[in-house]
């Protein structure tokens, strides 16, 4: 009786997103009269403690929010870094004055069917001036299709969908480590200054408390050469040009006089015993000795050598977020665009060695979410761009110095191969570009929100200790601790909590309520709140309330009397929220979002469970500064999914939320009766389901199209019908609005595969019972009763594409026909006029889906075939057949065909005038070997 009502009675409201908690809900049955437009989560009655004050937001933002960056000023950086372009002689200058994209040449669904990448054409406005003439030119230049994002999270190349997987990696800047000694037992600092692109400076402290350098890799040096030589450089704006004087010993030493106090180890004494140099100029020839052995030690080459190493924009940036780190931990104020060396950076990381080999500072670890960042889709995209654009400048340069200066202009200079070239590398063969999980929408979902630390630039499977792969206390809010895979990859693959975000400079930022402790005294400020102290008359020293009283209207005016500014209230978590990284999180004691709260929003109880850095403990509630804004945070989407997470085993917890994602398309999508509240937003920003754009009427509803009237006129939304994943499931789109209905913007109108009215469907509500059955249910077997199977609970479709091509070979072209020879009248029955089979054909193994001709070989003719040739010509002359056939263990039916000619899609394979694709959909039904879970 409930299922039949259920039917009719689900569905979507329009832009609101539902009420969630980790906690359970249940269907209200109560509710069933509700109006066709409400969704599930709208009937279920909700059993959750916790109000959510702040909404998710949208869980593909991190994809979309970085390729926009890129587009607007990545790409504007890159050109910079690149431009101008200057000859060899300096008598020639390429300047750049503008970059845009034009509009896609082909649409994401033209690209998607017929084996296209969706993609934009990136043009440049070049200015190319004549030092020698005085002469200026200006083009426009042609850099080649750029593969654009879609709106949920991709890109179409070559017709398959593709993500680009963030990557986890660590942060540019100084790390601070030690190292025990094997002899004396003693903590010894190493230190590593680690730029976004170009040198290393490997720092490590001996037992005999030495300080030394390796720059690159390259041979070990005591650091104060590298410090004097410093001196004897020039560094552009650098702040503190004077900091090392002439180098001497008594500057050093009064330099490092606060830090290095130990009277035990004297650090920079001993340093300076095991240099050879005495001053700044000796110390750079000294350096470059070390550094250059074969080259001949001049202060020119010494002072360019060291230049072009550590102070060259070109060839070493800290990048923003270096220059961030560094400041932070080093407890400097320059600027973030100053993205090189300052010579204060280098003396300030010795100093801060010194502290940590006395035991002043902490070592960092190295783990934390504070000294690790992701690189998204933007910069990842941006660091494979400047590779092809630095070999184009290397071109041009070449070109500017070989060409008659007269002849040249920017169009021939621009050489756009190796752009064109670095972006297909990156798109087709980087580890980080992968053909997207497309099983449900979960799934889809989930690999837009990984973090991968493999990849260029990051850690390698096999050398992956287990302190990187472990849970860290910093993951709390950003990363899940339980979603991460089973195999060798666990702990280097995750994902992002749900309420996770990326900040400007690559950090995970997790998003807290705040709590304040005090308010202005305003009377409707005050009323209902409960005092943290006596409110005491400061002209008479009468207490006018106790602490503990609930302020009335009238108490709030006695206080507003008061010559009081603000009034000392009980702990209350507003509902401001703020988002802070790990680094600037560990300062605050912070309450959990399950605390008890009052109708105010005041704590409670006197004593809170809360976490302040690695510790949990019990504090009182005078202390708290924050508050977690959901229990669900903690957790990614597809954990968050789980009802009753809390009392999942976390091993279990682990395999369900993979398990989600591993869940094959219904015939018939059903909601779960108990949700938690996410499946809503999982499924809209997933991208499956069709969203209406602006308030409107549905006009008209068809199996191929819906139709809105808004205020801008009619719009028409095409639906996907029975299209195939990547994963060979079906992605069928079914109107669940009619003609009539009022929609708002952002409401879900067409549901997807496996989605149920705009909610996540990816089971069925079945009827379970736990008990043994003779041992057909021993371990992880699941017996299920025939009328699951008769009533096609648990029965999917999935879609297979064949396809032939036909070629134009040496003995003549390949012919796509009805006419093959020894094939009878039967087996041609489903087949067109051209040889194509039918649409909603029923099609078994071995049955022609093309029928397609082949020229034979010639061989020595028979007198027979000679006299046939006279008689009927070119018609006698051999063919075999080469017809596309379905394979063995197939069957199905005719869903889609299509056909490409030369004409029409120029990108056709060499050689190939034609090429036919057939989509076979078959119904499977769950049968033994199948694998089932509960949820």
């Amino acid at each position: 009786m409930a299922r039949s009502v259920k039917a009719t009675a689900i569905g979507a409201r329009a832009g609101e997103r539902p009420a969630s908690d980790v906690q359970a809900t249940l269907f209200d049955l109560d509710a069933l009269k509700i109006s066709s437009l409400l969704r599930p989560s709208d009937r279920r009655k909700s059993y959750a403690r916790i109000t959510d004050v702040h909404p998710i937001p949208s869980l593909i933002e991190v994809q979309l929010r970085s390729f926009k960056w890129f587009q607007e000023e990545g790409l504007r950086e890159l050109f910079d870094e690149i431009f101008p372009i200057e000859s060899f002689n300096r008598k020639m200058c390429l300047e750049l004055i503008d970059y845009w994209f034009e509009e896609p040449k082909y649409s994401e669904d033209t690209c998607r069917s017929m084996d296209m990448t969706y993609a934009a054409p990136l043009h440049i406005r070049a200015r190319l001036d004549n030092k020698e003439t005085g002469e200026k030119l200006e083009q426009d230049v042609y850099l080649g299709d750029f593969p654009l994002m879609t709106d949920n999270g991709t890109f179409v190349v070559n017709g398959a969908e593709r993500v680009v997987v963030s990557q986890l990696i660590r942060s540019s800047g100084v790390f601070f480590g030690v190292e025990e000694d094997r002899t004396t037992g003693r903590q010894l600092c190493v230190a590593k200054l680690i730029p976004n692109r170009g040198a290393w400076l490997e720092f490590e402290t001996s037992k005999k408390d030495v300080i030394s350098v390796k720059v690159d890799r390259k041979r070990k040096i005591p650091v104060t050469v590298l410090l004097r030589a410093l001196g004897a450089v020039e560094i552009e704006e650098d702040p503190h040009p004077d900091l090392l004087g002439e180098g001497t010993d008594e500057q050093l030493l009064r330099l490092f006089e606060r830090s290095d106090s130990m009277p035990d180890h004297r650090y920079i004494e001993a340093t300076l015993e095991r240099d050879p140099s005495r001053n700044s100029e000796e110390g750079l020839l000294e350096f470059f000795r070390k550094m250059r052995p074969g080259d001949p030690a001049t202060l020119d080459n010494a002072q360019g050598y060291l230049t072009s190493l550590l102070f060259n924009p070109r060839r070493y940036d800290l990048a923003k977020v270096g220059r961030y780190k560094l400041n932070t931990r080093l407890g400097l104020s320059l600027p973030l665009d100053y993205r090189i060396l300052s010579k204060m950076d280098l003396v300030r990381v010795v100093e801060h060695m010194i502290l940590v080999n006395n035991g002043v500072e902490d070592p960092d670890d190295i783990d934390d979410l504070g000294n690790r960042r992701v690189k998204t889709v933007g910069e990842l995209i941006q660091n494979q761009l400047r590779i092809g654009l630095l070999r184009m400048e290397r071109v041009v340069r070449e070109r500017m110095s070989t060409r008659d200066p007269s002849q040249i202009n920017p169009l021939g200079l621009i050489n756009i191969r190796p752009i064109v070239a670095a972006t297909r590398e990156f798109f087709g063969g980087s580890q980080l570009s992968q053909f997207m999980d497309q099983t449900n929408p979960l799934a889809e979902l989930t690999h837009k929100r990984r973090l991968s630390a493999l990849g260029p630039g990051g850690l390698r499977r096999e050398r992956a200790g287990f302190d990187v792969r472990d849970v860290h206390n910093t993951h709390y809010g950003r990363i899940c601790p339980i979603e991460t895979p089973e195999g060798p990859n666990i702990g280097l693959i995750g994902s992002l909590a749900t309420y996770a975000q990326v900040n400007d400079y690559g950090f995970l930022e997790t998003p807290y309520r705040r709590v304040i402790k005090s308010l202005p005294n305003e009377p409707s400020l005050l009323v209902g709140k409960r005092l943290r102290s006596d409110v005491v008359d400061p002209s008479s020293g009468q207490v006018v309330a106790k602490v503990d009283t609930v302020i009335s209207p009238e108490l709030a005016k006695k206080i507003a009397a008061l010559p009081l500014e603000e009034v000392e209230i009980r702990p209350l978590a507003t509902e401001e929220v703020v988002y802070l990284s790990a680094f600037e999180e560990e300062q605050y004691t912070i309450a959990q979002a399950n605390a008890l709260l009052d109708e105010e929003g005041q704590f409670i109880e006197d004593r809170l469970s809360v976490r302040r850095a690695q510790e949990f403990f019990l504090a009182p509630v005078d202390e708290v500064d924050l508050m977690d804004v959901s229990p669900k945070q903690i957790v990614s989407v597809s954990a968050a999914l789980i009802p009753f997470l809390e009392h999942d085993d976390a091993n279990r917890a682990l395999m369900g939320s993979n398990m989600q994602r591993q869940a094959v398309p219904l015939l018939c999508p059903e909601a779960p009766l108990v949700g938690t509240g996410i499946e809503y937003q999982a499924a809209l920003d997933s991208g499956q389901v069709l969203v209406t754009e602006e308030d409107g009427e549905v006009i008209s509803v068809t199996s191929e199209r819906i139709v809105v009237r808004g205020a801008d006129g009619e719009k028409a939304y095409p639906l996907r019908r029975f299209r195939r994943s990547n994963q060979g499931t079906c992605i069928d789109q079914r109107p669940i609005v009619e003609k009539g209905d009022l929609v708002r913007a952002g409401q879900v109108i067409a549901d997807s595969s496996s989605t149920d009215r705009g909610e996540l469907a990816l089971g069925q509500n079945v009827i379970v019972a736990f008990l043994s059955w003779e041992g057909g249910n021993y371990e992880d077997a699941v017996l299920i009763g025939e009328s699951l199977v008769r009533e096609d609970k648990y029965s999917s479709i999935h879609i297979e594409k064949h396809e032939i091509e036909a070629r134009d070979t040496k003995l003549g072209p390949e012919e796509i026909t009805r006419d093959i020879p020894n094939v009878g009248e039967e087996a041609l029955k489903d087949l067109d006029e051209r040889g194509i089979i039918r649409i909603g054909a029923e099609v078994a193994p071995g049955d022609i889906l093309v029928g397609k001709i082949t020229p034979k070989g010639e061989t020595e003719l028979t007198p027979e075939e000679k006299l046939l040739r006279a008689i009927f010509g070119e018609k006698a002359r051999e063919v075999k057949d080469s017809s596309l056939r379905l394979p063995h263990g197939e069957k199905g039916k005719v869903v889609e065909v299509r056909e490409s000619t030369r004409e029409e899609n120029h990108d056709l394979p060499a050689g190939v005038e034609r090429m036919v694709r057939v989509s076979i959909a078959q119904r499977r039904k769950i049968t033994q070997g199948d694998k089932m879970a509960g949820r």
